[in-house]
């Protein structure tokens, strides 16, 4: 097995490991891996990094850092052999949290260096040709990631006061949807379409969804005020936010939203100008990811291998391959 590290000196809790890099050293040689640790400089750096760990014959390129560069570095290894890892160490974390990847250092990194830890095959997405892996999103989803993408410092606190200084400032943006039976129309304060089942820190923006089922999930929240925005987080957080009557849910391999003008969106947090048109589009088993064998939650679910097939027809007590199950 031979492993690539690619850290983020700025990712999340990075900003505050300078001990980070040769820490990683240290680790590759008490583990005696055939391993690297690269840096990146710039952004869009850990994808060029991810290439030339392909082209150096690496079986295995670890993300050590937040949903961005887990982004960047996941775009190099589409359709590629090689498995992804994750050493979460951003604001959200949130397909490492769906996986059930340890948010933890040590545990993280024991995860990437294990030679038969397992690998799952997951769907990924794109949106006007941004790949995404968790999540896209417009409208004040959007808006409220160009800001806190601002900022020197990151972390739920201040997560919620961008949201906050964003949602005073809100505007409502009129919507066609298109993809799960006839349009529908309707004003938007915002509308998400994700991979995983959370944004992270626990919001879960598409209550079961699964990243292996072959389909993206949209969420679109009606303009509220600040009574039924309240409602809402409480819902996000407490995994029942499409029960809401201000929240549409649909389930599809293909969205075309027409908005009124262009505008922002944002892939896994990372925010670009788009066109008024988007479509959206679910690309079925296209990256290879390292997983836990096994979660904690006691719930049964079949196996898949790297092809996607149930391997065997078997299902085990506590296996959680790839999502989590709906909410009760």
């Amino acid at each position: 097995m031979k492993a690539c590290f690619i850290l983020n000196p700025c990712s999340g809790r990075n900003r505050r490991r300078p001990w980070l890099a040769p820490f990683l050293r240290e680790f590759i040689a008490a583990r005696g891996l055939d391993a690297t640790v690269v840096t990146t400089e710039r952004p869009g750096h850990a994808t060029a990094l991810a290439h030339a760990a392909l082209a150096a014959g690496c079986d295995r390129v670890i993300a050590v850092g937040g949903d961005g560069t887990m982004n960047e570095t996941a775009q190099a290894l589409l359709r590629s052999p090689a498995a992804l890892g994750l050493v979460p160490c951003g604001s959200g974390n949130g397909l490492a949290r769906h996986l059930r990847i340890p948010t933890r250092l040590r545990p993280a990194l024991a995860l990437a260096a294990d030679p038969a830890a397992r690998v799952a095959a997951i769907d990924t997405g794109t949106a006007n040709g941004h790949p995404f892996f968790n999540a896209m999103g417009c409208g004040f989803d959007a808006e409220v990631s160009a800001r806190f993408n601002q900022l020197a410092r990151r972390g739920l606190p201040a997560y919620a006061r961008t949201g906050l200084a964003a949602f005073l400032a809100r505007q409502s943006a009129p919507i066609v949807i298109h993809g799960a039976g006839r349009p529908v129309s309707l004003d938007t304060l915002l509308v998400a379409v994700a991979n995983s089942d959370e944004y992270g820190n626990g919001a879960r923006i598409a209550p079961g969804a699964r990243v292996d089922d072959g389909q993206l999930d949209l969420v679109a929240i009606r303009p509220v005020g600040w009574v039924d925005a309240a409602a809402l987080i409480a819902r996000l957080f407490l995994g029942t936010l499409d029960r809401s009557p201000r929240v549409l849910r649909l389930q599809g391999a293909r969205f075309l939203l027409e908005r009124a003008a262009p505008g922002l969106i944002h892939t896994d947090g990372e925010t670009h100008a788009t066109g008024a048109a988007l479509e959206i589009l679910v690309q079925p088993r296209t990256l290879r990811l390292l997983v836990p064998a096994a979660g904690p939650s006691g719930h049964c679910h079949v196996l898949r291998d790297n092809d996607g097939h149930a391997a065997e027809g078997k299902t085990r007590p506590g296996e959680l391959p790839v999502g989590r199950p709906t909410s009760p």
